[in-house]
Order: structure tokens, then C-alpha cells, then sequence
């Protein structure tokens, strides 16, 4: 679910990510992760942005134009749009590919360096994805994206507070322009890390600075539904679940589940017959088949 464009012509995206059942955590741990909608990262969307935060060409206060733009530049321009769209294809060893003669005709190109991480990291090369960050990083420290996506690497580590420290940096930039993401990240980061007074302070700031995105209200309300404020938490789920463009499998569960905690079967009926109607096959519904309120 695209969530518009960032600085540099890039794109935040957002959507749903279920946590690894894979990971040794305790049977509440894994419901808990799996219940928070979480995010992709930033992902480069080059087409007719130019270079971004590349420093090449002429200085001072001229204007840059298309005549501007080396050989090279052109070169990293090109390979990084087909890196960017292999990458949003899901063909990673493609695009890693693409993005690295990016690299070769500009070292220090700092979009091809965080597609690079992005790219290492839905790999899972862990070890190679932070190293991308940290040069990235070393191009331009105060780079909000490069802080963001980071950061969201950090978060899936569990490395919690660290995360929250490359967050804060991105949110500190005073030209950027993405705060509502970056805080919605913070807020899913701090709620997996089982701290919801301050996951609900960043979710709220989310949705002060992006009302009308999905994500944001069902993290927000799945957050005020674990802290038992279950009023607040229909409040959020509702705006979501009224639009026809924005209602997901997700958002009927987390309903489904507060209504029985408010003691509303009928409620809670018609809500299942829409999840089962408009979502059939999906795990949501096998657990209200099932029952399984709690998973």
C-alpha cells in the first residue's frame, strides 16, 4: 500500500508484515508481532528525480538541469532505476546486481547505497545490509531516509533502542518531510518492544501528522486494544474499516476482537460475515472460524 513520495522522488511504503514464526519467542510474543501492521522500508523510485543528494555538476546557486548530468551520473542513474524496480519485483539478486555497477560508475551515490542495504537485507545478509547502512551513513550522517531505513533494519534485529536513536535523528532533520513514517515506525518499534505507553505517544504523533493512513489508525488502535483502552481502540479501527479502499482482513480481526471484549456479539457477527465475504482463505478467518480471539 503505496504512502507517497519522499524527498529525492523517493517512496515510503507501508503494509502489512507478519513477524517470523520461525524466531524462538513465546507463543504471546509471535501474536503480538504478528498483530502489528508493520513497514517496508524506503525504497528508490529514481524516474525524473535527477541524482537526489548527489553533489555533482555545477555549485553554488545555479540551477541544476538535464544538461548537467555526467556520463556517469547518467550511468548510476539508469542502473539504479533497474535495480529499483527489480527490487520491487521481489528479484533481489537482480537487483543487487544492477545496483552495484550503479556503484562502480558512482562510489558514493547514496541512493544506490541504501537500495543496497535494503536489498542485503530482504536477502537476509543481516551482516552486509548494516554495513551498506553505516556507509550510506558515512556519505551524509544526517541523511533522514538512510536514518530511517536503519533504523527499521535495527527494529527487525531487536536491537530496540538503537532503533529508536537512528528514528529520533530522522525525525530531527529539519528538512524532512516523512515524520508521520518515521514515527509510525518508532511506535510499531517501541510496541514490539512490549513498551505501549510510549508506542501509543508515537502512533498518536503519527496520526496527528497523517490522519488518513490505514496503517497508522489499525497500529494505533491494536496498540490502545493491548493496553485495555477498548473504546479508544474501536474509535481508530472504525475509520479504517468504513472505506471500502482502506478495510483489510487485519483491520476486521482487530474489530472482531475488541467488539468481544466490549461484549457485542451482534457486532461481532456482522463483522465476521464481512471478513469471511471479502476475505475468504485468509488466516484472519480461520481464526474467527476457529475462535481463536487471543492468537
Amino acid at each position: 500500500m503505496s504512502e507517497g513520495r519522499g524527498r529525492h522522488g523517493q517512496w515510503l511504503v507501508v503494509g502489512p508484515q507478519a513477524g517470523s514464526r520461525r524466531q524462538p519467542w513465546r507463543r504471546q510474543d509471535a501474536a503480538w508481532s504478528k498483530a502489528l501492521m508493520s513497514l517496508t522500508l524506503v525504497v528508490v523510485a529514481v524516474a525524473g528525480a535527477g541524482l537526489g543528494g548527489c553533489s555533482t555538476g555545477p555549485t553554488g546557486r545555479d540551477v541544476r538541469t538535464a544538461s548537467d548530468e555526467t556520463d556517469l551520473d547518467r550511468r548510476a542513474r539508469v542502473r539504479l532505476e533497474l535495480a529499483a524496480a527489480y527490487f520491487q519485483r521481489g528479484q533481489h539478486t537482480t537487483a543487487l546486481d544492477e545496483v552495484k555497477q550503479a556503484l562502480v560508475a558512482k562510489p558514493t551515490y547514496l541512493d544506490a547505497l541504501n537500495l543496497r542495504a535494503l536489498i542485503y537485507g530482504a536477502m537476509k545478509e543481516p551482516v552486509l545490509a548494516e554495513e551498506s547502512f553505516r556507509r550510506a551513513l558515512s556519505v551524509d550522517a544526517d541523511h533522514a531516509d538512510t536514518l530511517h531505513n536503519y533504523g527499521w533494519f535495527l527494529c527487525q534485529q531487536r536491537r530496540y533502542g538503537e532503533a529508536e536513536r537512528q528514528f529520533l535523528r530522522a525525525n530531527a532533520q529539519p528538512s524532512y518531510r516523512e515524520q508521520g513514517k518515521t514515527f509510525l515506525a518508532l511506535g510499531v518499534c517501541q510496541a514490539r518492544d512490549r513498551r505501549l505507553p510510549e508506542a501509543e505517544q508515537s502512533l498518536m504523533r503519527a496520526f496527528e501528522l497523517d490522519p488518513g493512513s490505514p496503517t497508522v489508525a489499525v497500529n494505533l488502535s491494536e496498540v490502545l486494544y493491548r493496553r485495555g483502552e477498548f473504546e479508544r481502540a474501536r474509535f481508530y479501527v472504525r475509520r479504517v474499516n468504513v472505506s471500502e479502499d482502506m478495510v483489510s482482513a487485519q483491520s476486521l480481526w482487530l474489530a472482531i476482537r475488541i467488539e468481544r471484549k466490549l461484549d457485542q456479539p451482534a457486532v461481532m457477527r456482522v463483522l465476521g460475515r464481512q471478513l469471511s465475504e471479502r476475505f475468504q482463505g485468509s488466516p484472519e478467518v480461520q481464526l474467527y472460524e476457529k475462535g481463536l480471539f487471543d492468537e
